[in-house]
This record gives structure tokens, sequence and C-alpha cells, in this order.
């Protein structure tokens, strides 16, 4: 916890193997969500920034795309080996930026960077890059230059998520980290100048979505923009990136639905349901925000849900005993105090919680674990991405009306379903428009494609997924 105490203070940015200055002397505060004082500063770059990095990465890649895959997978073990050792450090930051719990930013948040690193550095020693078909050698090369722009929800996470596959992919990069979490994309950028990756490779361009987002995604130069955050600022990538006719990977909102069956273990369930809409206070794109319950059921789901809520305490996260930290800023806790508003102003039963703010903490960008009952689907809280601990409990009819509810959303990014018969549960999951579906609590697997349908966007990150989104496709005729 002492790493986040003093103010980082980063006056330069990565490019070509360097530290240099911005082409301009504005800043960056970095806020904790805690205390709401200034923990982290960093420059605000420019166009000119980002013209300089794409231009080394351009340089760069020929030289790197022609590397061979153990020299690849060795940089990426180095990688995460480093991150490993200032594993402490990287918790610490985040869960002072964004707010999680520090046991949980420990082992999630600093944790699955590292075990990502290390999995694609295995990954492409066995990936066949090369496949005859017929008199044709099929070969599958790296796509470019990738531009990545990052969220600030899993800052580090989502970063390696893009970087790591980009990396062993044989692509160079331009990272342009969310400004509201930027800080260990800086600790990222030192691991790499340490371990010695070729100039230009990497480059580290914080800043804003406008300008520097923007110019990413038009770059003429940038082959390939990697995006997670908001669907509305997905389109807006997308719009810009059309221009030069280049891949676009997206990874975008949710509203994901939580189908507990008639049969269903209901207590288990419903406990869990919770804790998956909770987890990292909320802001998760794939937390299970909308509870579906048979109608019958619909008391048994409020009591249970209400008596899980109430036990989710609120405090600071990095003394690691309450299980809710702040949310990240206080942009994101007005919005989600809009939403709980907006919900009992259309009618829905809030059961706990509530927009107002928690006693005893006057400070930090805390909002009560919100449930509310009775919600329907023309709700703007069953619509709309909240991003807070914020859960909706809505009843259904039958099975079918319950899938007519889960995909009555623009999102198609997560879900769950809930039964006693496992086929059962996989028949409803395959009916549901949505990229990943866990049945019965099925674990987080990182190994497995994440992604969204509809406006969760397209393409796929982590597994050999996320490896192929980097991936051009030859064929050369014998």
């Amino acid at each position: 916890m002492e790493a986040v105490k003093q103010v980082r203070a980063y006056d330069r940015i990565y490019i070509n193997g360097k530290w240099v200055e911005s082409g301009t002397s504005e800043k960056l505060q970095v806020i904790d969500s805690t205390s709401e004082e200034v923990m982290g500063v960093v420059p605000d770059a420019t166009v000119e920034d980002v013209n300089a990095a794409v231009a080394a990465a351009k340089s760069a890649f020929e030289a790197w795309s022609q590397t061979t895959v153990e020299e690849r997978s060795e940089y990426l073990s180095k990688i995460a080996a480093k991150l490993a050792e200032r594993k402490a450090e990287i918790a610490a930051v985040i869960a002072a930026e964004v707010g999680m719990p520090l046991p949980l930013a420990t082992s999630v948040q600093a944790g699955l960077p590292v075990a990502m690193m290390n999995y694609y550095a295995k990954l492409i020693k066995e990936y066949q890059f090369e496949e005859r078909i017929g008199n044709s050698l099929v070969v599958k090369e790296p796509v470019g230059v990738v531009g990545c722009i990052t969220p600030w929800n899993f800052p580090l996470h989502q970063i390696v998520c893009k970087v790591a596959p980009a990396l062993a992919a044989g692509c160079s990069i331009v990272l342009k980290p969310s400004e509201v979490a930027p800080l260990t994309a800086f600790i990222l950028a030192e691991i790499i100048d340490e371990v010695g990756l070729p100039a230009g490779v990497f480059n580290l361009v914080p800043g804003r979505g406008v300008p520097v987002g923007e110019a990413i995604a038009a770059h003429p130069d940038v082959d390939m923009v990697s995006f997670t955050g908001s669907t509305r600022a997905g389109r807006r990538i997308s719009e810009l990136a059309a221009q030069t006719v280049k891949r676009v990977a997206l990874e975008l909102g949710g509203k994901s639905a939580n189908i507990i069956l008639d049969d269903a273990d209901f207590e288990r369930a419903v406990r869990s349901g919770v804790s998956n809409c909770y987890f990292n206070s909320g802001q998760t794109c794939s937390a299970w925000t909308r509870m579906l319950v048979p109608k019958a059921k619909m008391q048994d789901a409020v009591r249970i849900a209400k008596e899980a809520a109430e036990k989710f305490t609120l405090g600071d996260p990095r003394e690691g005993k309450a299980k809710l930290g702040p949310l990240v800023s206080d942009v994101q806790r007005e919005r989600v105090r809009t939403y709980i508003r907006k919900g009992i102003e259309e009618g829905a039963t809030l059961v706990t919680g509530g927009p107002e703010p928690p006693e005893g903490l006057q400070k930090g960008y805390f909002v009560k674990p919100t449930v509310f009952a009775d919600v329907r689907c023309d709700m703007t809280i069953a619509q709309e991405e909240i991003f807070g601990p914020v859960l909706c409990i809505i009843p259904y009819e039958d099975e079918d009306d319950a899938v007519r509810i889960a995909n009555s959303t623009i999102y198609g990014l997560a879900g769950a379903v809930w039964s006693a018969d496992v086929e059962r549960a996989k028949r409803v999951a395959r009916r549901l428009r949505t990229g990943q579906v866990d049945i019965n609590g099925g674990s987080f697997n990182m190994t497995a494609p994440f992604g969204g349908y509809k406006q969760s966007g397209h393409g796929r990150e982590m597994g050999k997924y996320g490896l192929e989104e980097y991936l051009e496709i030859k064929s050369m005729q014998f």
C-alpha cells in the first residue's frame, strides 16, 4: 500500500524504445477513488505524439514480424516474470485507482495479466501458423501495426488481453490506456523497456479519447484497432476506422441476463447472481445485471437477493476487509445514482440500497449495493448498462418468455442459466444471443474466447481466438 500513498508522477511517454517528452506540457490527474486525492499524474498526449508512435511501430514491424516464435515467446515469458515480481505493487495501484478490494485486486487485477502473458508464451510454440490445403500453403501472418485502446475497470488485464496476443502474433503496438486508470500501463512500459523488447514494437501514448484515441483509430498506418469500452465510443471508433478500411475488434457494453429456471437450486443461483452482479462494484461489462426468475418464485428471489446484497459491506478497498470498494470516479458514481433514481421513477420496487450516500463514508465514490424487483423489460434500468452495483430482478412466465426477455436488449456479451438438468440449461443457453454463457455457475476460463454479439461488439479476446484476431491469412499455390 505504500506504493500508492505518494503521487506517481510520470512526465514522459514511451515511444520507439525510449522515454520521451510529450508534445505538450498538459497533464492528466489520476484520482484515488477512496480518498478522492490525486494519486498520479501522466502526460496528456497529442496527435503529434500518436503520429510519432505509429511511425515507430511501422518502422519496427518488419523486423519484429520476422522473429521466430521462440524469440517472441521468450520476451512474453520475461514480461510475465517481471509482472509477477511487481504483483503487490500493481494490485495496490489498481485497488486505489478502480476501487477493487485488495485481495481480489491481487488475484484478479494483478494475477490474470501474469497468467495471460505466460499462456500466450506457451500457445505460440504450439500453434500451427501454416497449413497445406491441396496445392496451397496457407500461412497466418501478423496483421501489422495495432492500435490498442483500453478501459479503466480492469486496466492492466484488458491491456494484456490485447498486447500479449498481438506481440505473440508478431504485431507492433501503439497503446492508449484509459485516462482514468493509466498507471499500470506505465508499469508495463517500464517492464517492457527493462526486458529489452526491440525499439518501436511497443509504444505508450496516454491521453483522452479525443484526440488521442480518435487519432489512433483514424491513422492510415494503423492496420488494426482493438478497442474495449462503451458501445457509444465503439461506434465512433468504427466510423473513423472505416475511412481506411482497417480491421476493428470491439468489446463493448453488456446487460447480461441470469436465467434461473424453475428446477434450479434457487438459493445458490440467486446468491451467486448477486455476487456476480456486484463483482468489482458492478464495474464489469459481463456482469449478470438482470436476474430472470419464474413469476411464482419472485418473492423468494427478492428475499434471498436482499439478504445477500446487504452482506456486501462497503469500505476502503486497500484494507482488504470490505466486500465492495468505491466506484472509479465521481462521474461514474453520479451516473449510477441517476440510474437508481430512474428505476424508482419508472416504478421498479427498490428492495435495498438506493441513491443516497452510504452512512459513515464521507469520502470515496461509494454507491450502496442496490436491488430492484418487479422490473419490466421496457424500463431504462432493464435496457441500459449501469456499470455499478445495481441488480434488476425480472419475472418471466415460462422458458420461452425467459429467452425472449434475455434477448430483448441491444447487447449480447454474456449470461447465465441455472437448472437441475444440465442438458436443459445447455438447450436454453444455445438460444441466447450472447458470446458467453455460464451454466450453473461455471467458472471463468481465460483460455476460452470472450466477446459479444449484437452491439456488444465483434471479435474475440483470450485463448487461441484472441491470437487469431491479430493474424492475416495468405494462401500460396504450387
